[in-house]
């Protein structure tokens, strides 16, 4: 008489049968327009998402010293348009042609462009922020806050002008190094390098979205302010 071996015992007690479902091809034909659409909505949403506006009027206005002479100008003109009581000037050590440049950071090298594009010296401060070898947004942010203490400012509300997709992750760290209570505006001037719309078509634009994408996720999950 033939002994039928239980499932159990056949799999030694690790494991047991049960049944799947598996999608049809009209099942799959589904998953893949499904897929497809949300790769496409991320795609047309990413830039968007990363060069956020949502300026602050008053306070003290800021912009990045790596900026174009674009993007200069753009501050010069919303510097002169609010009532802004100082123009800073943020950036850390220029790592290539400082000795050409006549200038050893970004700060100081921004500062000097917007006064030569006729605004005041009384009118704008070079912030330089140290060496860091990563996280250079957030010292800088670091450094202004040490700035204005050290100096007897007040802290208030900033307008933090940035380039393209780097805005947002540049007003989430600038957030994080002036605490809570610090309103921290935000304008993203455009890249002239490359046409936002059709990021994903050229080379600067994938290299600049994907990478900003990848920072602020960093950003936003993994960054700890070690070391400030």
């Amino acid at each position: 008489m033939r002994t039928s071996i239980s499932p159990n015992r056949r799999h030694l007690g690790l494991f047991r049968r049960r049944e799947f479902l598996v999608p049809t091809m009209r099942g799959w034909i589904l998953i893949l327009l499904i897929s497809v659409s949300l790769v496409l909505l991320t795609i047309r949403e990413a830039y968007p998402f990363l060069a956020v506006t949502s300026p602050v009027s008053g306070g003290d206005l800021v912009v990045e010293g790596w900026v174009s002479d674009d993007a200069f100008d753009k501050a010069i003109l919303e510097f002169k348009r609010n009532p802004y009581r100082k123009l800073y000037v943020t950036g850390g050590p220029i790592e290539q042609g400082a000795s050409l440049l006549g200038y050893t950071t970004y700060a100081e090298f921004g500062a000097a462009v917007l006064r030569s594009k006729g605004l005041s010296p009384d009118s704008v401060q070079a912030v330089p922020a140290p060496h860091v070898d990563r996280d250079r947004t957030y010292a800088s942010a670091m450094a202004l806050k040490d700035w204005q203490r050290e100096h007897g400012v007040t802290p208030g509300s900033y307008h933090i002008m940035s380039v393209g997709p780097h805005a947002r992750r540049t007003r989430l760290l600038f957030e994080e190094a002036l605490g809570e209570g610090v309103v921290v505006g935000i304008t993203a001037i455009e890249d002239p390098s490359y046409d936002s719309k059709r990021w994903w078509k050229s080379s600067a634009g994938v290299r600049t979205v994907l990478g900003e994408a990848i920072a602020y996720v960093y950003a936003r999950l993994l960054f700890r302010p070690l070391g400030y």
